[in-house]
């Protein structure tokens, strides 16, 4: 974090390309824009930009405007609502002077840039900010190759572009994650398409996991614990008879389809009278909650495992199992209000396909559902560092009948 002094050299200094003043206090696409370039770093400063809010831009001279509570909420939400992906990392201050108040945004440079916000790649060119153009873009993927340190963002050895599906690619993919006005100027040709979204990796000439994991015609043959085991037990334990069993499997945008699907039409509802007139579904279980920890478990599961995602239907509970525990800065002291990524490409692409709606909020808005429905408490077990699991708990029987 800067202190007062540096902030006064950032403001002195109208030429840097690592400086973006505005007296805008509502212009929260400007901001964004401002975010993504600096993320992108494109003049491979390797150092934070910094956005200042409160502060003219031709002269750097403090501007008298209101720096509220409100501002700096809005400013923290641009890194967890998912326009900007990979999601930016990045610290909000507010400095007081006499001529007046500013908030300062310092935004470290990504890792795996490019990065986009609504679609489209902005960069830093000198003292102002453009979209980027092809050659742009690929100078980003390729610094991105040589920092990618995440599993999903490594070359699947034997793997060829013959193993995705390029028309789920084109149709469905592609035009959620680059905007229209971008798509219709692009030019590249399909594996620098796919790179320039980190499913492909040019240098080794074959897809990414998160390439095999997202667009794959088969991904369990290159992954063989790519899958989710779906068991129904009736009675309480393991050792109870199976009533049911079934393997989602298939690249993801079409295996969270069937899970969907499964889940809102196959998980138990009851159906209670309450009148001879009228009649009222009350659940079991809340069908979002359940989605949500499978959207959890498989945006942060440990792929290099051949086990599967476990997703047990008991008598009383369900169980949500994945290989892989918390990783990162997320630490059983700070779970669940701390995240981190194991796999952001997967995590960008399911924020893109609309199953994640805001970073961390996927387990804050499944307990959410279930004390809205009246289930118990769900428990969480996140001690053993290679396993992750929830227990969400049956609605009672009474609870159900209104007895």
């Amino acid at each position: 974090m800067i202190n007062h002094t540096e902030l006064l050299q950032l403001l002195a200094d109208t030429e840097s390309d690592r400086v973006e003043r505005t007296v805008s206090v509502k212009n929260m696409d400007k901001f964004s824009e401002a975010i993504c370039a600096f993320s992108n770093d494109f003049p491979n400063s390797k150092q934070p930009g910094y956005l200042i809010i409160g502060a003219h831009d031709k002269t750097g001279d403090i501007a008298d405007v209101s720096i509220t509570d409100e501002l700096l909420k809005d400013l923290a939400s641009i890194r967890n609502n998912g326009q900007i992906l990979p999601q930016p990392a990045l610290t909000i201050q507010k400095f007081s002077f006499p001529e007046g108040d500013v908030a300062v945004v310092e935004v470290f440079p990504s890792p795996f840039p490019p990065v986009r916000f609504k679609g489209r790649v902005w960069i830093r060119s000198g003292p102002t900010k453009a979209v980027a153009n092809e050659a742009e873009e690929l100078r980003l993927s390729e610094k991105r190759t040589s920092n990618a340190k995440t599993f999903d963002v490594t070359p699947c050895p034997g793997s060829t572009i013959a193993d995705l599906n390029m028309t789920l690619f084109l149709n469905t993919y592609l035009p959620g994650a680059i905007d229209q006005e971008t798509l219709e100027k692009n030019h590249r040709d399909i594996k620098q398409q796919l790179a320039s979204l980190r499913l492909y990796d040019i240098t080794f000439d074959c897809p990414t996991y998160a390439g095999i994991l997202l667009l794959g015609s088969a991904p369990r043959y290159y992954l063989p614990g790519a899958y989710i085991q779906y068991v129904r037990f009736a009675g309480v334990s393991l050792e109870s008879p199976v009533l049911n069993q079934m393997e989602f499997s298939g690249d993801i945008i079409s295996l969270m389809h069937q899970l969907d699907h499964f889940v809102r039409n196959n998980i138990e509802k009851r159906l209670v009278s309450v009148s001879t007139l009228r009649e009222e579904v009350q659940v079991s279980y809340p069908d979002r909650a359940i989605r949500e920890l499978l959207n959890n478990a498989v945006m942060h599961r440990n792929y290099e495992s051949n086990a599967p995602v476990k997703f047990y239907e008991f008598d009383d509970r369900i169980e949500i199992a994945n290989p892989g525990g918390l990783y990162g800065s997320a630490r059983p002291d700070n779970f669940p209000n701390q995240n981190d990524y194991r796999n952001p490409v997967l995590a960008e692409a399911l924020k893109i396909l609309g199953y994640v709606n805001k970073f961390n909020r996927g387990i804050a808005t499944a307990k959410a559902e279930l004390v809205a429905n009246g289930n118990p408490e769900p428990r969480f077990e996140y001690s053993m560092p290679l396993h992750f699991s929830v227990t969400i708990y049956k609605k009672r029987m009474g609870d159900l009948t209104g007895t």
